[in-house]
């Protein structure tokens, strides 16, 4: 059996990248993983595909959207116990961006939170640049730190019902980016950039078994870039 076995998983922004192999991940640890995007419809499909499970387009800054979303994993599957809250934008307005990120995260946190159980856990995906500072992005930079204060709030919230909530942040990954990364072609003190696998380990740690003492912490997972 693996450690996930039995369990339901809402991953949003899925689509590529990151948050597909979050998806991919815990699907291998036994989870039944629903996978989430705003527009991307064949990306989204193919991932659902490849892992036989719940593909759903929906736009997390709509709150009534993602109440329709997590209403319709719950029907399909009974339950739902782990949300990976990975949706985010780096282009746009300073609405768009922080609407996507953070609202988005608590618009999920708030429709999942009547269907999480002792066990549960809610995995936030932080960002590299919120830690450094970055120049010419203010709204990801703002609204990827609020994500740690959300995460280490609700940590403090979903204790009494046994759920765990945590932030994993990436580092310096290797992934297709839509707009260029705000830290150039920098490798951390490993000597290489990290992957969206190393990424995905982490996350499946912290919704697993072993990670039931774990709640409000933020980890970084950028090969020592920052320490």
């Amino acid at each position: 059996m693996s450690e996930l076995d039995g369990r339901v998983a809402l991953v949003t922004g899925a689509a590529r990248n990151i948050g597909r192999a979050i998806a991919l991940e815990l699907a291998a640890a036994g989870a039944s993983v629903a996978v989430n995007a705003r527009a991307s419809k064949n990306e989204i499909e193919s991932v659902a595909a490849e892992i036989g499970s719940l593909g759903i387009l929906a736009d997390v800054t709509d709150e009534q959207a993602v109440l329709a979303m997590v209403s319709q994993i719950v029907a399909r599957y009974g339950r739902l116990d782990i949300l990976v809250n990975n949706a985010a934008v780096r282009a746009g307005s300073w609405d768009e961006v922080t609407r996507t990120i953070l609202d988005g995260a608590w618009h999920c946190a708030q429709a999942c939170m009547p269907h999480l159980r002792a066990h549960g856990a809610i995995v936030n995906i932080g960002g590299l640049s919120a830690h450094t500072g970055a120049a010419g992005r203010p709204h990801v930079v703002a609204a990827k730190l609020g994500l740690v204060g959300l995460t280490r709030a609700l940590a403090h919230d979903l204790a009494p019902e046994g759920v765990t909530v945590n932030c994993v942040v990436p580092g310096l990954i290797d992934t297709a980016r839509a707009s260029p990364s705000a830290h150039g072609e920098r490798v951390g003190p490993v000597g290489r950039r990290g992957t969206p696998q190393d990424v995905a380990a982490a996350v499946r740690f912290l919704a697993g078994p072993g990670a039931r003492y774990i709640t409000g912490q933020t980890l970084h997972v950028s090969g020592g870039a920052f320490t």
